[in-house]
């Protein structure tokens, strides 16, 4: 397995990190965060049109640009680093992948194009806030050749603005990984009802999804017995959060840093005191051992969606990889707090926004508990 960016993925990388650069920057983060929507409709334009990153993983048959995950990867992490309000997280890493893995051809071949054109999309599944099948709480009932949703879901990413909506929800009766089914619908669907949720995290939006007497056809339907389809997507979605949440960690490190730097307290810049030198080279472990991490687990995903000869490996790699970058995430944030000292926790200091983000997604997919009793299961198994 290679483990050196390829001169590709090295352009992918640097075109984000460049791009980001200029585009969401302090002043562009906090304009987003005010708003009900969270992000910019322009920016969200230009991603798609300037640098068509959402085609990244959508096969090139489709008129995607059929590359891997490590591609994927590497655009989050740039992401996560520059803390970007878009729906690119649930459009992509969440609704993209759950149409590769589960949708039909002329499934795909309708949102695919829809996805390709700069239209929304997210995932929507649990309502519980567990992060596998039983969290599924809304129910479908066959009646002749229609089918019929009805329920809730809670903490769906960029729900109340996604233009599209792939849901999971489970045979009425069913219970654990029996009866999952997966559907892709409109947004705009009668009976379905979308509703903001202000969060902590106040850079990337959630939202409660209600469904009342959905009507929706076989086309609408993705796959029946999808336990193990949802968990697949799940587990994709978790790396591309383990990526982001590596680019935050790398970057709050260059933001306290810089800081110290400038600090000057008994006549020397904070930095040059060695117990700040020691905590700023914990942190940076932290990060790199993160960033090593995400990239072999992305490989791994790779090689689960190709069904190759890594695949079964997929949970193993989710898990582990996101209970240690969650806990660098978050540790980082908290320490950069700390590193500046009285003002760490202010308004006008972005750090407060890293910290935000760090707490959110350690939570959001399962936090290092839930993966590390995931991945006690999957040994003693």
């Amino acid at each position: 397995m290679e483990f050196a960016f390829t001169e590709e993925q090295q352009m992918i990388r640097d075109t984000a990190e460049s791009f980001l650069t200029d585009v969401s920057a302090s002043e562009a983060i906090r304009a987003a965060m005010a708003t009900e929507q969270g992000y910019d409709s322009e920016l969200w334009s230009r991603i798609c049109t300037e640098l068509y990153f959402q085609a990244v993983t959508i096969p090139e048959d489709f008129g995607g640009m059929g590359l891997g995950y490590v591609e994927l990867v590497a655009v989050m992490e740039q992401m996560g680093r520059f803390l970007l309000c878009a729906p690119y997280f649930s459009t992509v890493c969440m609704a993209s992948t759950a149409l590769l893995v589960a949708a039909n051809e002329e499934q795909q071949a309708e949102y695919f194009g829809k996805i390709l054109e700069g239209e929304t999309a997210t995932l929507a599944f649990t309502a519980n806030g567990k992060w596998d099948a039983n969290g599924v709480e809304a129910t479908f009932k066959k009646d002749g050749d229609s089918i019929v949703l009805n329920g809730s879901y809670r903490y769906v990413i960029d729900g109340h603005t996604a233009q599209n909506l792939v849901l999971a929800a489970r045979e009425e009766g069913t219970s654990g990984d029996d009866g999952i089914a997966l559907f892709v619908l409109p947004a705009d669907t009668a009976g379905v009802t979308r509703t903001w949720l202000p969060t902590m995290d106040q850079t990337r939006k959630q939202a409660q999804i209600e469904l009342v007497n959905v009507a929706l056809t076989s086309a609408n339907l993705m796959a029946e017995n999808a336990a193990d389809d949802l968990a697949k997507i799940l587990d994709l979605a978790t790396i591309c959060l383990a990526a982001e949440q590596v680019g935050g960690a790398a970057q709050i490190l260059d933001m306290t840093v810089a800081y110290t730097k400038e600090r000057v307290q008994f006549n020397r810049p904070v930095a040059s005191f060695q117990s700040v030198k020691h905590k700023a080279a914990d942190m940076m472990t932290k990060a790199e051992a993160a960033r090593s991490g995400v990239y072999y687990a992305a490989c791994i995903a790779q090689d689960a969606l190709v069904n190759g000869p890594l695949a079964g490996e997929l949970r193993e790699a989710a898990s582990i990889i996101k209970s240690d970058v969650s806990d660098a995430y978050f540790q980082n944030a908290g320490d950069a707090i700390q590193l500046h000292g009285g003002v760490g926790f202010t308004w006008e200091y972005d750090v407060h926004m890293y910290f935000k983000r760090a707490k959110a997604t350690e939570h959001f997919l399962g936090n290092a508990s839930y993966h590390r009793e995931r991945l006690a299961e999957l040994l003693l198994d």
